[in-house]
């Protein structure tokens, strides 16, 4: 059966068409951002426009956003212990992660393995404060500056973490806070100055861009790590390598596109998840929406059925026409128990299934998903049935 519900938006999102025409545009213009003359000043316009269209989105300086090829490139760049305060080294010794990172963040960038320091999280995910607070007071900054590196939403659970106050701890310890926003750009209000982040990471194609591009941004210019990939002198000597002028332009206008008229576009998206979840909670009196007691993303909605295998799930929402997920897409391919799930104590060995969806998921595709789950709850509910009588 052909999908008839796309409902996996923090996969990564439908390209938006102001998105597609501006990397069609790009995929015309023959120069290179580096060349002086008119062809490659019109293609270095292209990208300080997008520069200038990310930036807004961040509520950050233009000047302070470099350019990478996804947000896993741009994690690997800033999670490291090497910087530079000037042309002065800085050094940091450990980095401290929520348990319900994105694997790009758990798996600590270019940080040893052993210092990797996890920090626990609560039932409903989020990061225990507490923890985070003892953690940097152990710190021992005689072998260098603890950074933390926290994600402003969780990508399964869509649940929302204490940016300010996680920023305060660490600021408060001296340390580098990191803030991973991809799934939080277009879905709430970003503004790096208020937030207090140091370094915050995007992704294009979470937000309606095209794949293949991410950004890291920054408060400021004077510390900053030492470049991951060396070579030519673009993005400031940041990242070296010819810009995907195209790819970066689409970034700009998917940036754009969600900077203006957010609020009212998360309302609407809200009120459709909202309908989504009261309709399986009155299909499925035992359903478990994964933390629903505290904030969450608009547009995310993680579930659990009792006796029932996210896997068999998966497969059973898709025959019926609808594509969600049961997890990250980064690992959810592979087989094991979600690290979310496990993090915030809950029973990990039977998943759960994620719903995400966006701007443009219609009133139809919202009530395919109703009738799907109705179908697939009767089945379940029927299998628990023959089951207990045999």
């Amino acid at each position: 059966m052909r999908n008839t519900a796309y409902l996996d938006w923090n996969a990564t999102a439908p390209l938006l068409p102001e998105a597609r025409e501006a990397v069609i545009a790009a995929l015309d213009m023959p120069g290179n951002a580096s060349s002086v003359h008119r062809a490659g000043r019109s293609a270095r316009a292209v990208i300080d426009k997008a520069r200038d269209q990310v930036a807004k989105l961040a509520g950050a300086s233009a000047s302070n956003v470099i350019f990478f090829s996804g947000a896993t490139e741009a994690a690997n760049a800033v999670l490291s212990p090497r910087f530079k305060m000037g042309r002065a080294p800085l050094k940091l010794s450990k980095l401290y992660v929520s348990e319900t990172e994105h694997p790009a963040i758990l798996e600590g960038g270019r940080f040893e393995r052993d210092d990797v320091v996890r920090i626990p999280v609560d039932g409903n995910g989020v990061v225990e404060l507490t923890a985070l607070a003892e953690a940097l007071s152990a710190h021992d900054r005689s072998g260098g500056l603890p950074m933390v590196a926290v994600q402003a939403a969780n990508s399964e659970s869509g649940v929302v973490q204490p940016i300010n106050a996680i920023a305060r701890l660490t600021h408060d310890h001296g340390g580098i806070f990191v803030c991973d926003a991809v799934q939080a750009a277009g879905r709430m209000p970003l503004d790096i100055e208020a937030l207090d982040i140091d370094f915050m990471i995007l992704s294009a194609h979470k937000i309606g861009g095209p794949k293949g591009v991410g950004a890291l941004v920054s408060r400021g210019e004077v510390m900053m790590p030492e470049p991951l990939v060396r070579g030519g002198g673009q993005e400031k000597g940041h990242r070296a390598g010819t810009e995907n002028i195209a790819a970066i332009a689409g970034f700009g206008a998917a940036a754009a596109f969600h900077a203006a008229g957010l609020e009212a576009r998360v309302a609407e998206i809200k009120a459709k998840r909202d309908l989504l979840e009261g309709a399986f909670k009155a299909a499925a009196a035992d359903i478990l929406i994964h933390g629903e007691a505290v904030d969450r993303l608009c547009n995310t909605s993680f579930f659990s059925l009792p006796g029932f295998k996210s896997e068999t799930g998966q497969i059973a929402f898709d025959l019926e026409g609808i594509a969600l997920s049961s997890g990250s897409a980064c690992s959810s391919g592979k087989v094991g128990e979600s690290h979310v799930l496990k993090a915030m104590g809950k029973d990990a060995s039977l998943g759960a299934l994620r719903i995400s969806i966006g701007v443009s998921t219609t009133d139809e595709e919202i009530e395919a998903a109703m009738a799907a789950f109705e179908k697939i709850n009767v089945r379940r509910l029927a299998a628990a049935n023959a089951g207990a009588a045999a």
